[in-house]
């Protein structure tokens, strides 16, 4: 850990799924997520599974118990059917906009079709099954997320936006100028720094990688190295503004998959 204003890097992977997502592993759970984190020796990794935190606080804690920086995030489906990452510090912010994502989302999920939600402990106990439809979509809008998101303290990541399907290009055909994101982030496909017009369309917005990971093997397969002071959503903030100093890192390593 570093004190006062002494900065160091810290390497992030900022999309990870758990057995919560139905498209998850089942050998996703919190504590897995986080211990294979450890073995890929990432210093900071987000929980971010689809419309909801309820896995987040097992692997907050283990992260504790391992030494290992978690925070609490959702990967939120707009009505645009555009994903959209949600960063958070604490526990009870992103439970405050879990809150709000649960009242905006209909369905009921059907576990044969979509696949089962498992809510599990940090000694990997299952607690119960989330009966809502998390891979569908929010009835909210994209400005009006991002604009909660950052009430409520959060950053705001435009998930993914190299992919074909579910990402605000592919939803939109374009990133809208007055949409205040944080962040944007591309697959383990492309190097951010290669992103472009193509991609951006001349925003100046930075442009992380993470893995997007729903297996245990994917975990860490591309990251994002932070020059910050520590592990938290501000000081990550100023590394996307490039300000005290801070800035990014891009990782060169990259794995098939």
């Amino acid at each position: 850990m570093t004190s006062g204003n002494e900065l160091r890097l810290f390497r992030a992977d900022l999309h990870i799924h758990t057995c919560l997502s139905p498209c998850g592993d089942w050998d996703m759970t919190p504590r897995a997520v986080v211990d294979y984190s450890a073995e890929k020796r990432l210093d900071i990794i987000a929980v971010t599974d689809h419309n909801t935190v309820e896995n987040a606080g097992a692997a907050m804690e283990r992260g504790r118990q391992k030494g290992l920086c978690v925070l609490p995030g959702m990967e939120i489906c707009s009505v645009e059917e555009a994903h959209l990452i949600a960063l958070f510090d604490g526990l009870e912010t992103a439970l405050a906009m879990q809150a709000f994502v649960y009242q905006h989302l209909k369905g009921e999920n059907q576990p044969d079709v979509f696949g089962y939600q498992v809510v599990a402990n940090v000694d990997d106990e299952v607690l119960d099954q989330n009966p809502r439809l998390l891979i569908g979509a929010v009835a909210v809008e994209l400005n009006t997320l991002v604009r909660k998101i950052h009430d409520l303290g959060g950053l705001a990541v435009a998930a993914h936006i190299d992919k074909q399907a579910f990402s605000i290009p592919s939803q939109l055909g374009f990133i809208p100028p007055d949409l205040p994101l944080d962040a944007v982030e591309v697959s383990y496909r492309v190097r951010p720094e290669e992103a472009g017009t193509a991609l951006l369309m001349g925003r100046p917005l930075t442009c992380i990688t993470s893995s997007d990971a729903h297996f245990p093997g994917e975990i860490g397969r591309v990251s994002t190295k932070f020059f910050i002071n520590n592990p938290s959503i501000q000081e990550i903030r100023l590394a996307f503004q490039g300000r005290a100093g801070r800035q990014i890192v891009y990782s060169t390593k990259r794995t098939a998959g």
